[in-house]
């Protein structure tokens, strides 16, 4: 397993190029990945409460930088909520954290995570790997971006279900051996 910052962002680099866009999972990344905005960054947090306080400063650092630098932020955090369990009951901390900061319909975040499971489905349920990554990732995003891009994409309520007909087609194996 990958343990220097450089390879932990190259898994995550790989695993944005192969599933996320090269699967068009998300059909927003492409343009924002090929225009280098995505800020990249390795928490060295070992403890929920250390992630907490970088999390608190990577959304400040967001919304204060240009967007033509910096569009978005995923936040990879090897050492901390390795438990899908944990690391979801640590989304009610992040949606705090955005209140706290008073960025409420600013910034979100979408969650990302190697044991990622939606409620009433099996753990090995291939659509649970529209949110699965290499490493435990908060991704932060600018809201006005998320609504722009979606006015862009037509049919946008029918990417969860495109994302769904074509991990099926692909089957489980396939996107192992993708992962």
């Amino acid at each position: 397993m990958p343990t220097s910052n450089e390879e932990i962002v190259a898994a995550t680099v790989t695993w944005l190029e192969k599933i996320v866009i090269g699967l068009n999972l998300c059909p927003f990344a492409k343009a924002i990945h090929a225009k280098k905005q995505i800020r990249f960054v390795v928490s060295q947090a070992c403890q929920s409460r250390e992630l907490l306080v970088e999390l608190k400063a990577e959304l400040q650092r967001l919304v204060d930088s240009d967007r033509e630098q910096i569009e978005s932020t995923l936040l990879i955090h090897p050492e901390v909520l390795n438990e899908f369990i944990d690391y979801n009951q640590f989304l009610i901390l992040c949606d705090l954290a955005i209140e706290e900061l008073e960025l409420e319909g600013i910034l979100q975040i979408a969650s990302f995570h190697p044991q990622y499971q939606f409620a009433n489905t099996e753990p090995d349920d291939v659509t649970n790997y529209t949110n699965r990554s290499p490493y435990p990732t908060l991704h932060l995003l600018r809201e006005d971006s998320v609504r722009r891009a979606i006015e862009t994409v037509p049919d946008v309520g029918k990417i969860y279900e495109r994302n769904i007909a074509t991990l099926n087609l692909l089957g489980k194996a396939k996107i192992d051996a993708l992962m």
